[in-house]
């Protein structure tokens, strides 16, 4: 098939988002497709008369390593020669158009959280994984939790604030205040005390005109990614310093990921795919995605968010698990394409 492999855009995930996309068209043209990248923020300014002729283009062989800080978006703007305000680059339809799918390796704002997901549905366009709709529910932190609660998954304790609400004192200590919206834990604090709190609020609304604080839980941070419906084997995060944020999520030696779990309590192995699979379900995913868990001391499975567009990074979560099913990283993009051509 003719693929398009759509990466990078605008969003503080980026730098992720261009690893993940080089990966996988380097999957797929192994697997015998014709694929390339395409970045939907700069998108396709090369000559191509005939479109078809762009899947013959090369692909780097090499992979920069993902920066530990998170990219300068400003700069990336000031990069384009494309005079106008769109977030899509020149000529981005006209490619996907004559892809027979285009396989989504974007992560964050434009690429998770539905908007492009309306705009190729609006197009007749395929792409992999979740639709428009599940796309956003899942984006929005807020919406989600509400809707995993009325399925009777449990979500940590929370308000959601604006800056208007940003000089009354910590609903709870400890908290944690992240983003309403976006993903890699960018712009994502634990504060313990009010001083605390006042530097998450004002690191968070550098990211976010709206936050969601909740109540802290302690316990172990454990992942489980769910392929066309099915759970994967759960994977233990366990960061050396502080927690997972994006440097630790990113950077060589910062995290142990630990697949299989070897000291993994009775019983919980069960309830984590099943509450995964839940989720899956409550917000109306499709294909594949990644749930993230909190499990108390007292083996309570906390739902923390649901990423529909996880890494596919050598770093990445879903890729370690799938291993651990018997499921090589080609064989996993794969598959991501077949379920997604089945959804019609």
């Amino acid at each position: 098939m003719d693929i398009i492999v759509l990466c990078g855009g605008l969003s503080t995930e980026r730098d992720v988002s261009l690893k993940s996309g080089a990966l996988i068209a380097k999957a797929l043209r192994e697997n015998g497709h014709r694929a390339v990248l395409v970045d939907a923020f700069f998108g396709y300014t090369g000559a191509y008369e005939d479109p078809k002729k762009i899947f013959d283009k090369p692909i780097a062989d090499t992979l920069a390593d993902i920066a530990a800080d998170v990219p300068d978006l400003e700069a990336v703007k000031a990069s384009r020669r494309q005079a106008n305000d769109s977030r899509v680059g020149d000529n981005l339809l006209e490619v996907c158009r004559a892809a027979d799918i285009v396989f989504l390796g974007l992560h964050g704002a434009d690429g998770e959280d539905g908007r492009l997901q309306a705009m190729f549905d609006v197009a007749g366009i395929r792409y992999t994984g979740a639709g428009h709709l599940g796309s956003a529910l899942a984006m929005d932190k807020e919406t989600a939790k509400r809707l995993m609660a009325a399925a009777g998954i449990r979500v940590a304790e929370g308000v959601n604030l604006t800056r208007a609400g940003a000089h009354a004192p910590a609903p709870f200590l400890p908290c944690v205040v992240k983003p309403r919206a976006g993903g890699s834990s960018v712009g994502t604090s634990i504060a313990h005390t009010e001083a605390e709190y006042a530097d998450a609020l004002a690191l968070g609304f550098s990211y976010s005109q709206e936050l969601l604080v909740e109540r802290y839980i302690e316990g172990r941070e454990i992942d489980v990614g769910v392929l066309d419906g099915e759970a994967l084997p759960p994977i233990e995060i366990r960061p050396k310093s502080g927690f997972f944020d994006y440097k630790n999520k990113y950077q060589d030696g910062a995290t142990e990921e630990i697949c299989p779990i070897p000291d993994l309590p009775e019983g919980w192995d069960a309830a984590l795919r099943d509450a995964a699979v839940r989720v899956y379900e409550a917000l109306g995913l499709e294909v594949y995605a990644r749930m993230d868990f909190i499990v108390d001391e007292a083996g309570t499975v906390w739902c923390l968010e649901a990423n529909t567009l996880p890494g596919m990074t050598p770093a990445s979560l879903l890729p370690k698990e799938a291993r651990v099913a018997g499921i090589g990283y080609n064989e996993l993009v794969e598959r991501i394409l077949e379920a997604s051509l089945r959804k019609g």
